[in-house]
């Protein structure tokens, strides 16, 4: 019984703030925003993405509200036709950088977006990854929110698409996790790094607080490129906030179970810091959502009702928060939330398995280095 008060009691509160980040705190870029008259540059990094770059592409091209836009793409070592596809679409209204070997010390994609920035002297870079389909009022609506808010990066997570079982039970997990987890307010107002959270897919940086972080230098081999650099931006004294960006773009980051887990597989580790880090999170997470399902059912076998009702309950309200991070970031609901217990075991799988593969991690045909 005391086993799950305890697990009632902390799921409660996580619920607690998901409500209050989810319906108070996280940002909501506007639906109609003022045309804005900064030059603004949009930085495409591409490497192997024929398959989906089309839409991407299209999207960017049919962006209003913004007269003084450029686009710039990269295509970093493309086999597949990938530049090819890109002159093809969009012709002389995108510029098209060949991509070159990231030097020693550098990931790829940190050095695809570092030269990237290096063409433009726009006052706000947004970064987007090729598997995001912006809406037309994205890039307007993204700045808009960015000088509201007063900040130096603005990370408008997409609406993650979430097609197979896979993915439904795992995709979800990124905007609960940081809803369940983060003041969002204290996100915003706290100079510590650690309180700090952003996705690549779509990013809004101020020049002078890109240039004052270090820029993608500053984070030049770290797999997490996004998070450490909004960092960053902290450890210069600039500011970050996350915003809803369901209504503003949509991103569909793995189209199989198998790119799914490799996906995880080379990244996650990195998100813990340490392995005695990454255990700690791990073991929480099965303590107080798939072990409560297991504490029902055998305190219910057992006849103990109450501490039966209790893990139910923890269970319950483990549901809910779910529901509510969905509901507020344009994810879908029902009836996945009910598998949250099962999402987070498979989360824990995916952690085990990104730690054991990170040395010999590939992505795109390259290796994975790791920063010593």
């Amino acid at each position: 019984m005391a086993v799950a008060l305890v697990a009632l009691a902390v799921v409660a509160g996580l619920a607690g703030l998901t409500t209050v980040n989810a319906t108070r705190w996280l940002r909501r870029p506007p639906d109609d925003p003022p045309e804005v008259a900064d030059r603004v540059a949009v930085l495409l990094p591409l490497r192997d993405e024929a398959h989906r770059v089309e839409p991407c592409l299209r999207a960017l091209l049919g962006q209003r509200g913004v007269p003084n836009l450029t686009i710039t793409a990269l295509d970093d070592g493309s086999t597949d036709g990938t530049a090819d596809l890109v002159r093809e679409i969009a012709g002389d209204r995108v510029t098209l950088l060949a991509g070159e070997p990231p030097p020693e010390g550098w990931l790829g994609k940190p050095h695809a977006c570092h030269r990237l920035a290096a063409r433009t002297t726009a006052e706000y870079l947004v970064f987007v990854d090729a598997d995001v389909v912006l809406a037309p009022h994205a890039v307007a609506a993204a700045v808009t929110q960015a000088r509201r808010a007063g900040v130096d990066l603005l990370s408008p997570y997409p609406r993650i698409e979430a097609r197979t079982r896979g993915e439904r039970l795992v995709q979800p997990l990124l905007q609960w996790s940081w809803l369940a987890f983060l003041p969002l307010r204290a996100v915003e107002r706290s100079p510590r790094p650690s309180l700090a959270a952003a996705g690549g897919q779509f990013l809004v940086v101020t020049r002078s607080g890109y240039d004052r972080a270090g820029g993608h230098a500053a984070v030049r081999d770290r797999v997490l490129e996004d998070i450490e650099l909004a960092r960053a931006v902290k450890r210069a004294g600039g500011r970050i906030a996350l915003a809803d960006g369901s209504r503003l773009a949509s991103c569909r980051m793995y189209d199989s179970w198998s790119g799914l887990v490799d996906g995880y597989g080379k990244s996650l580790w990195a998100a813990f810091g340490t392995p005695a880090g990454a255990a700690a999170v791990v073991l929480l997470l099965l303590f107080l959502y798939p072990v409560q399902v297991v504490l029902a059912f055998g305190a219910a076998g057992a006849g103990a009702w109450r501490t039966a009702g209790t893990a139910l309950c923890a269970y319950a309200v483990g549901v809910f928060s779910r529901v509510v991070a969905g509901r507020a970031t344009g994810a879908r609901t029902w009836p996945d939330a009910l598998a949250h217990p099962l999402s987070i075991v498979v989360f824990a799988w995916l952690v085990v398995r990104s730690f054991r593969v990170r040395h010999a991690a590939r992505w795109k045909g390259r290796r994975i280095q790791l920063p010593p």
